[in-house]
């Protein structure tokens, strides 16, 4: 009796701390140069700033792709910019206006400024999700 009780017990705990995936592929990016810059956030508070999970990645067939593995239900959202110069910052024209090509999860856009939290978010409950992103070049 003992092990059945053990044995549910495990199970149990497995599916409370079950964490999922995000997968996001990026299409439609200008060319292979650089890198894609994806980021995933946990907050608004960390929006478009520090990123909860973020990854550099190689661009093939003008598209790239990341699996953040282990992301606990939540709310989230993803940013994404093509760094074809490669400097890891998002490049801006007098400091206005964008000059890579980016992307939000819900393909959010701000008016007169950036997007927001609310426009881009969406929430991982208990299966992986897959995103696919065309860049807005």
């Amino acid at each position: 009796m003992q092990t059945v009780l053990t044995y549910f017990a495990l199970i149990f705990a497995g599916m409370i701390s079950a964490q999922n995936s995000i997968t996001v592929t990026i299409l439609n990016l200008a060319s292979n140069n650089g890198k894609a810059m994806i980021a995933l956030y946990n907050s608004e508070a960390s929006f478009l700033g520090d990123p909860e999970l973020g990854s550099i990645e190689v661009i093939t067939a003008q598209t790239a792709t990341v699996t953040f593995n282990d992301v606990p239900a939540g709310v989230y959202a993803i940013s994404a910019f093509h760094d074809e110069n490669e400097n890891q910052k998002f490049d801006m024209i007098l400091g206005l206006f964008p000059k890579e090509d980016y992307v939000n999860s819900n393909y959010a856009e701000g008016m007169f400024g950036p997007p927001t939290w609310d426009d881009a978010k969406f929430t991982l409950e208990d299966e992986p999700l897959y995103f696919n992103l065309k860049m807005n070049n």
